[in-house]
């Protein structure tokens, strides 16, 4: 007799450890550049260059690079860009060296400060969340195969079916966009490029037979000085939406996807137009997918077994994996009038974007409980001169109770948080109205143990026990007994327990009451 296995891959959730790290630098102004009378605009991308499984560390290695917008002593517009690096070990407990690392950041603060007309300090606080997997083969009994040659006997089994959620594609790739952007009619050529940047807004990512089918929307602004230097600084922003695929020969459109997609490249470049002024811009953005794509597998697991004619003792072993409780995307609005303190006059507003972060995420009755903060920053014109491009920042709370059915304390949960929509528009004097659609995608996974059968040894019947058992007997069905553990307990089946007392089906209740039959099989 021999049992039937059968490799079941199972990845497993090891966990979060978040740790978060402070930058701090001071640069000097190139002697190429300006002195600075005042800082206008700051902004600072994270730039993750390694991710290192070092044992019982994860290693991480970065950059925040930085961009400011400053007011020359001289009058008129200036950028400054810097770069401060960082290297971080983030401990994380029962690390192996197969695991699979995630990693998720964000940039919580930055502060930029003039120390003097050559000098700026830059501080930035970074969260850093490390997410650990691991992936582990198990070999379990699915069936059983009875001797062709030899005495046969009957073996009672017991089947049990599991659900899990097998890791079917596992990987990281990247997308390239190359698109152009132009002037309109109205606005004179450019000069030189002063302030540029590029989000990303509307990121949809779908599994199709043998490729990721890809959707989304480039936000480019940039501010520049035109070719005509009596001319006003200018600006311009474009929604530029792009598409396409991406072949992967293993992805299929009914798995279940968790794809986090990051733009971890860009480039501006100013192109003459086809009458050879300057007034294209050439985009190249670079995005940073990290796909993960389940399958729910329900596998047949052997229960348990036992026989009237043989002692049948079995090897178990405990499998760990994960099942899938819920996959869902919440889409919290946000709308609210804000007031922008300026002692100017507000001529026009020219761009806004917003960045989100998770403040406190909770697991509820069915639900997770997701607070966060949408920070938004308004550029607008005023009517001074001296500085006529200014921001405002303001941060805007929000809640979303988002369905999980079956969630428990102990579940596990993979949440991407992305800006769907963005607006500000000015409904009179310093007010602004802002409207915000928020994308919330999350997998919820539940850890299960499962006991499974690994061996089987056969032995002769134990005489002595058999012996001790009434040949027939009254029972009444206990609290948590069912059919099987009574035919098993009692040296007889299923079947001849249903057939004598005339059962419709298996199902017991306590306070039944059963004429249990000793049954001996061929001990040959």
């Amino acid at each position: 007799m021999e049992l039937v296995k059968r490799q079941i891959h199972m990845n497993r959730w090891k966990g979060n450890v978040a740790t978060q790290l402070t930058l701090d630098d001071d640069f000097i102004v190139p002697d190429t550049l300006d002195d600075m009378e005042q800082v206008m605009l700051d902004t600072g991308e994270i730039q993750i260059e390694a991710v290192k499984n070092q044992g019982s560390q994860v290693l991480v290695k970065g950059r925040l690079e930085f961009q400011v917008l400053y007011l020359r002593e001289s009058g008129g517009l200036q950028t400054l860009g810097g770069t401060i690096p960082f290297e971080e070990t983030v401990n994380v407990s029962e690390l192996e060296e197969k695991d699979y690392i995630g990693l998720n950041w964000m940039l919580e603060d930055l502060s930029v400060e003039m120390i003097h007309s050559r000098k700026l300090g830059v501080k930035a606080i970074v969260t850093l969340q490390v997410r650990v997997e691991t992936l582990r083969d198990v070999e379990a009994a699915v069936e059983l195969s009875l001797p062709e040659s030899g005495e046969p006997f009957e073996v009672e089994v017991k089947k049990r079916r599991v659900n899990a959620a097998a890791m079917a594609v596992r990987r990281k790739d990247t997308f390239r966009i190359r698109e152009e952007a132009g002037l309109t009619g109205g606005k004179p050529n450019i000069g030189q490029l002063l302030w540029r940047e590029m989000k990303l807004r509307d990121v949809d990512v779908k599994p199709l037979d043998g490729k990721l089918e890809l959707k989304g929307e480039l936000d480019v602004f940039l501010i520049y000085s035109p070719e005509d230097d009596t001319m006003p600084v200018q600006w311009m922003e474009e929604v530029i939406p792009f598409s396409g695929f991406m072949e992967m020969s293993d992805v299929r459109e009914e798995q279940i996807p968790m794809i986090t997609v990051r733009l971890s490249h860009r480039e501006f470049e100013v192109k003459p137009d086809d009458d050879g002024e300057l007034r294209s811009i050439e985009l190249d953005a670079v995005l940073e997918l990290d796909v993960k794509l389940y399958e729910e597998q329900e596998t047949e697991l052997l229960s348990d077994l036992y026989s009237n004619s043989r002692e049948l003792e079995t090897e178990r072993r405990e499998a760990a994996f994960d099942q899938i409780l819920a996959r869902n995307v919440c889409r919290p609005k946000i709308t609210e009038k804000i007031k922008i303190p300026e002692d100017g006059r507000i001529l026009q507003l020219c761009h806004n974007e917003g960045s989100i972060k998770l403040d406190e995420i909770e697991i509820g009755e069915n639900s997770l409980q997701i607070d966060g903060i949408l920070e938004v920053v308004i550029l607008y014109l005023t009517n001074d001169d001296a500085s006529p491009i200014r921001s405002f920042t303001k941060q805007l709370p929000f809640h979303c109770e988002a369905e999980a059915m079956g969630i428990r304390q102990d579940s596990v949960y993979q949440l991407d948080a992305g800006l769907e929509q963005l607006s500000a528009v000015m409904t009179g004097g310093d007010m602004v109205e802002v409207k915000a659609s928020i994308t919330l995608d999350f997998l919820v996974l539940q850890p299960v143990q499962e006991q499974v059968i690994t061996g089987i040894t056969v032995k002769p019947l134990d005489l002595k026990r058999l012996q001790e058992l009434p040949g027939i007997v009254g029972y009444i069905v206990q609290q948590g007994d069912s059919l099987w553990e009574i035919a098993k307990r009692f040296h007889t089946t299923m079947g001849t327990i249903i057939s004598s007392n005339e059962l419709s089906d298996s199902q017991v209740k306590p306070g039944q009451r059963l004429l249990l039959v000793k049954e001996i099989g061929n001990r040959s």
